[in-house]
């Protein structure tokens, strides 16, 4: 649909290649799967990480009157020297996030500047001005940067929102943030704020500590049963540190790992269900010729009954012996 924006998946090899795609340079996503960090502190330099978490739609965004439930909100920074916007348009908020980091480090030295290319440099000089709310308005109206996010949306042929049942339980709401080192502070850029929230002071190298400290609060806040959290690392390319070192091997394995993102972004901007449909047309013909109506209906049977000894097997936890469904890997 025109002028709409559509969801994104929290992936280190989209976000990477939504960048790519938007003239940035040298600049990569990592996905942390711990909050230990060292581990963040390895991939030097950091620019900032994006969080993905659960929308509370029953507990309260902020604290009552004019706080935010961790930190203290500094409206002044982003008047002339943060660049940061309100989210005005559902679907946004991964590609804002990134912005978020993005544009606040244009400037610095090696460890923190970004080359962020013509596009964005001009998107960042025709905004920095503005208002928060105008520069939310104007990322949404952005036909460049709009075309650039959703050319990273998965194919969903089977959904059609025009359809949906109102009275169907509401599916959960995830929401994406930035944290980055800014000016000798911590901040947190949420669009659904009304202004960055400084959580102290925080330089390049404390980033990592400081950062973790602010997410594990925020984690507390939920049950603990809640586990649907993902946290990305914007960090320099990490070819260019394994060329700096001499490092074969770890050159060897970030050229693999962006050969897998680039199918597996191939992917997701393919709707496969015509061809699924052909493939299985040309086996129902092949079995109607092998064995006539019997033979069809003796082949779906053994369908039905294979499927229902995995249902059962993986109930068990006995995991099939190699009946499971393989991924496929690029």
């Amino acid at each position: 649909m025109s002028g709409s924006w559509n969801t994104i998946e929290s992936d280190a090899g989209v976000f990477t290649y939504l960048l790519t795609n938007l003239g940035v340079r040298n600049v990569q996503f990592e996905e942390l799967l711990t909050l230990d960090p060292s581990f963040l502190a390895e991939l030097h330099p950091v620019y900032g990480v994006i969080f993905l978490f659960k929308y509370p739609t029953d507990t309260p965004y902020r604290a009552s009157g004019d706080n935010p439930l961790d930190g203290k909100f500094d409206y002044a920074i982003a008047e002339n020297k943060l660049f940061f916007a309100a989210q005005t348009i559902p679907n946004a908020c991964g590609t804002q996030a990134l912005l978020s980091v993005l544009l606040n480090k244009t400037t610095g030295d090696d460890d923190t500047k970004i080359e962020i290319g013509p596009v964005l440099k001009d998107f960042r000089d025709f905004t920095i001005d503005l208002p928060p709310e105008f520069r939310g308005e104007a990322l949404s109206n952005s036909d460049v940067i709009r075309d650039t996010h959703n050319s990273f949306a998965k194919s969903s042929p089977f959904v059609d929102e025009t359809t949906r049942n109102p009275n169907d339980e509401a599916e959960d709401a995830f929401h994406f943030i930035a944290y980055t080192p800014f000016d000798g502070t911590l901040y947190e850029l949420d669009g659904l704020q009304p202004a960055p929230i400084s959580h102290g002071p925080c330089t390049q190298e404390s980033f990592p500590e400081k950062v973790m400290e602010v997410i594990q609060r925020r984690i507390a806040r939920y049950g603990e049963t809640e586990i649907r959290f993902n946290l990305l690392a914007m960090t320099r390319d990490l070819r260019i540190r394994a060329r700096e070192l001499g490092d074969v091997e770890l050159l060897e394995r970030e050229e693999r790992k962006r050969k897998d993102w680039q199918f597996e972004n191939s992917l997701r901007k393919h709707n496969f269900v015509g061809f699924a449909g052909e493939v299985l047309k040309g086996v129902v013909e092949h079995k109607l010729k092998e064995g006539g109506e019997e033979g069809y209906d003796k082949w779906v049977e053994q369908g039905k009954q294979k499927m229902i000894k995995r249902i059962e097997e993986r109930q068990k936890g006995t995991g099939g012996g190699g009946g499971e469904d393989v991924e496929m890997q690029g």
